[in-house]
């Protein structure tokens, strides 16, 4: 797959909007079993990555992932920066240039053991993990998913972390309590990957 400067600033420029858009509802569904920052910092995030868009859309894919990652790791505040940092520097790390559907699937798996090791946490625990799991999961049963279903599976599974007891982060400090909430992770991660799936629509 080939992704050129304008699909890779398409990509970068509407995920980051989607994100700052929910910024609200994630901050909502923090205060509910977190600090309730986690919106005000992904936005903070996503506008600096944002300024930037000219020079990443530049860059090499492989080099735009680890700048963002680089980039969130600087400017998100909390658990969120070193996490989501992790997640788009370990996915620049193994992605080649040109990715075919496999090694997306394989830099997606190294990215989501590094942000196991960074958080010492794993799927199940009512973390980002429980999305970017299934979407795994999704892109490796197919290469070449199509949209649709990659954007019900994320959608999907970030619902299905309110019926979820939380066991890491701020929110597992609540115990019960944190069941029938939406993890704010969960909920952002898929939005990226929602944005993702509008960009392969051709909807923006």
């Amino acid at each position: 797959m080939t992704v050129d400067a304008r699909l890779q600033k398409m990509l970068i420029e509407t995920v980051a909007q989607q994100v700052i858009a929910h910024a609200d509802e994630l901050t909502r569904l923090d205060q509910a079993i977190g600090d309730g920052d986690h919106g005000i910092n992904m936005r903070r995030g996503f506008e600096a990555v944002l300024s930037e868009l000219p020079v990443l859309s530049e860059k090499s894919l492989p080099e735009a992932l680890k700048a963002i990652g680089t980039k969130l790791v600087m400017t998100v505040g909390g658990a969120s920066g070193p996490l989501y940092g992790t997640l788009f520097l370990g996915l620049g790390r193994a992605l080649p240039v040109e990715p075919s559907g496999t090694a997306i699937a394989e830099a997606l798996a190294s990215a989501i053991d590094a942000v196991k090791a960074r958080g010492k946490s794993d799927v199940g625990q009512k973390t980002m993990l429980d999305v970017l799991a299934p979407v795994l999961e999704e892109v490796r049963s197919d290469p070449h998913p199509l949209p649709e279903r990659l954007r019900a599976v994320a959608v999907a599974a970030a619902e299905a972390t309110i019926p979820m007891k939380a066991i890491r982060g701020r929110a597992s400090f609540l115990g019960e309590r944190s069941i029938g909430h939406m993890d704010p992770g969960a909920r952002s991660t898929a939005l990226m990957v929602e944005a993702i799936a509008d960009v392969m629509e051709g909807k923006t």
